[in-house]
């Protein structure tokens, strides 16, 4: 991660805003009156999806993709004025969230103002003409980083938005431009601003490999650390599909998880999810809701900050169409799930889930995680049955009674073992040294 990044970041929730769809208007106004919903969800950085004006050419759907961008500095028409935009900066500011948005420099749209000032900075292909290096985004055409120029024109655009009140930015596709664009971005940004976040887009690793043997360039995640905050944590997501697809042990995925706290930086931030614009949403892999309030439990407790994608918090299981208007039913709020991550989010304010020692034990059963963290004298325990298991588990606790911070029930624990539920588990103790050994003295 960055030298400056601030540690305190892995007890953030991050919410992705998709304006189009959130309401039936899709205008930055009416996101403004759903503010005061997504902060009591312990929101702290609202992430608008692009919020620029759509190419016409080679468009997606009926009003094209947000990802193939005309005008790096304008505003989309659909969503409202630059005042209204303005007037969102203000509101997301007064509720004590910061407002972030997203950055598409790996391409523009065919028609963008960009292309028709300068064409001599997009990528050609062998035949001379312009195009992409990924053959299914046909609505766009891609840059060409060897251009300092393109550097200095994206860069004023970046500080254009600071100067608006832009607290950060997601970077789509991150791993597709070069590293030193991305520092020397970082570095004039934090001239203007000190504290500006810096989300990058990392990418499965078989994309990456693809990236790598066509001869682009592909950043793994240790080298995005350089530059920025945090990155998606794509890494392990791959696996969890794979393990709930059959594909690898439940055991192998946890060793991949495990993983990361051997190979990035002792400080490093991912951003867990278990959704996002371009993925399924959660609800049409975890079809059992219990298995969904475990998952969604377990990614909160991991190390990181925690996405929440707008229209999560519904039963609905299809992902709204990123290229038409397809507004989110509200109606099918999950009420029980929403409740769940107002839980959640004051739960991981704690100072621990930053800087405490993190670590996923052998829980004795496949499909249940048991996880901990310990910072000083305090000790943080989760208990997740992903698996909906049926009787007793051990736990690293002397025998007594605990208190679920999620569902304020009681948790007993005898001869070192605990009975599974299918209700995720959060509880808190107090540990002391004792002759270089913890001993777990009583709940908090």
């Amino acid at each position: 991660m960055a030298f400056d990044t601030p540690i305190e970041l892995r007890n953030q929730i991050i919410y992705e805003a998709y304006v189009r769809n959130h309401s039936k208007e899709g205008t930055f106004n009416e996101l403004v009156k759903d503010l005061d919903n997504i902060k009591e969800l312990g929101v702290n950085i609202l992430w608008l999806m692009p919020i620029h004006p759509i190419g016409q050419k080679n468009k997606k759907g009926e009003l094209g993709c947000p990802y193939s961008i005309q005008d790096y500095r304008g505003i989309n028409p659909e969503y409202g004025t630059l005042d209204d935009f303005k007037g969102l900066i203000k509101a997301v500011h007064q509720r004590g969230m910061k407002l972030m948005i997203d950055v598409v420099y790996n391409h523009t749209a065919h028609d963008s103002k960009l292309f028709e000032e300068h064409p001599e900075w997009f990528y050609r292909t062998a035949d001379g003409e312009v195009g992409n290096k990924v053959g299914d985004w046909y609505d766009v055409i891609d840059l060409d980083f060897n251009n300092q120029e393109l550097w200095d024109y994206l860069i004023d655009a970046l500080k254009y938005w600071v100067e608006l009140g832009v607290d950060g930015f997601r970077c789509d596709v991150a791993s597709m431009i070069p590293l030193d664009f991305w520092k020397q971005a970082r570095t004039e940004v934090a001239q203007l601003k000190e504290g500006v976040i810096w989300l990058a887009e990392s990418v499965e690793p078989d994309f990456l490999k693809a990236l790598r043997k066509n001869g682009f360039v592909g950043l793994s995640d240790a080298e995005l650390y350089q530059a920025f905050d945090v990155s998606y944590d794509y890494d392990t997501f791959l696996y969890f599909k794979k393990y709930k697809s059959g594909e690898i042990s439940f055991s192998q995925y946890l060793e991949k998880v495990r993983m990361q706290e051997y190979i990035y930086p002792a400080n490093y931030v991912k951003m867990r999810f278990i959704e996002n614009h371009d993925q399924a949403r959660a609800r049409r892999l975890l079809a059992v809701k219990e298995d969904l309030y475990n998952w969604t439990t377990f990614y909160y407790f991991q190390q990181g900050l925690t996405l929440i994608y707008g229209g999560q918090e519904t039963d609905d299981i299809i992902s709204p169409s990123l290229f038409d208007s397809d507004p989110v039913d509200w109606t099918l709020l999950d009420e029980y799930y929403v409740d769940l991550l107002k839980d959640l989010g004051e739960i991981k304010k704690d100072e621990i889930f930053a800087k405490g020692h993190y670590e996923i034990l052998d829980s004795g059963r496949v499909g249940v995680v048991v996880a901990t963290y310990q910072l000083n004298n305090r000790l943080m325990v989760g208990v997740f049955n992903l698996e909906q298991k049926l009787g007793d588990i051990s736990v690293p606790v002397p025998d007594g009674t605990y208190e679920n911070l999620i569902s304020a029930k009681q948790i007993k624990v005898e001869d070192g073992k605990m009975t599974l539920g299918v209700e995720p588990i959060i509880f808190a103790l107090e540990v002391k040294e004792e002759e270089g050994q913890k001993v777990i003295l009583a709940e908090l």
